[in-house]
């Protein structure tokens, strides 16, 4: 069996045990507050949190990673013994990171180097990295896992619900004055991912209605696995409960990860929701 090695990006807010668990290594985004440049690997989660809420904070950008930072990442796996790497990004129309980690396969041809688009972001990467994990126990070869993991995007599911439409205006995504009427008419947004793009599953008018409508759409199909999101949010583990109770999944296949640095600014504080996926018919 060929040794294969696992490379994300921090987009996947990876939590510390299952980083070490599926051996995968994390290339970082970038993250600006202001002029000050941060790799979001150097920054935890809850210090991310602390910033972006302190008062007056500016609102943080986040940039790709580089061809360089995947080619060295890669290397540094090749060295170590790996004979082939399966790569899973952000996904492709969300960042440039995707573009970066081709390149740098494409450097290091002929090396077998299977870069794959999640189409998805944060856990969504993660539960693809679970997959070729899986693939890869089973002894499959390089190409079979990548080609295997890639056909499981279509059983992702991504919902998150937003506590304010604030960062939604400060990043440019929606105007000031859609801003203020979702304010006052308390217009709790739903997203999701569809074709790789950021949508909107639906719009609801209070945190009860948010939180049965994740529900309904997290638990609309037989469950395979669920990674939990949230931005530092109270009672998360109550929610992560309610979702054990109505898929019937054992615990062990309901995790939990907190939103970081690299999606978290497009988000905001108080966000939550889940990244799921399907059984396969």
């Amino acid at each position: 069996m060929q040794r294969v090695a696992f490379v994300t990006d921090s987009g996947a807010d990876l939590p510390a045990d299952l980083q070490a668990s599926l051996k995968v290594s994390v290339v970082p985004l970038l993250v600006y507050f202001g002029d000050e440049e941060l790799r979001a690997t150097d920054l935890a989660p809850e210090a991310f949190w602390a910033r972006l809420t302190a008062p007056g904070a500016p609102l943080p950008r986040t940039a790709a990673c580089s061809p360089a930072d995947f080619h060295a990442a890669f290397q540094q796996r090749f060295d170590a013994g790996a004979e082939a790497i399966v790569c899973v990004t952000v996904g492709g129309k969300l960042s440039a990171t995707l573009k970066s980690a081709q390149i740098a396969a494409q450097q290091l041809a002929p090396r077998e180097i299977h870069v794959i688009d999640s189409e998805s972001a944060s856990m969504g990467e993660g539960l693809l990295l679970q997959v070729a994990a899986a693939l890869q126990e089973a002894d499959e070869p390089p190409a079979v896992i990548a080609e295997r993991t890639a056909a499981r995007r279509a059983d992702l599911g991504f919902f998150v619900a937003l506590e304010t439409l604030e960062y939604l205006r400060r990043g440019g995504r929606i105007s000031a004055a859609q801003a203020a009427i979702g304010s006052v008419l308390a217009v709790k947004p739903i997203i999701t991912i569809t074709d790789g793009e950021v949508t909107t599953a639906d719009r609801v008018r209070t945190h009860r209605k948010a939180r049965e409508r994740l529900l309904e759409l997290i638990t609309a199909r037989p469950l395979d696995r669920v990674a939990v999101l949230h931005a530092e949010t109270p009672d998360i583990e109550t929610f992560r409960a309610e979702i054990i109770a109505r898929s019937g999944l054992p615990p062990e296949r309901v995790s939990l990860a907190v939103i970081g640095p690299t999606i978290g600014p497009h988000v905001g504080p108080g966000a939550y929701g889940a990244v799921c996926l399907y059984r396969t018919a």
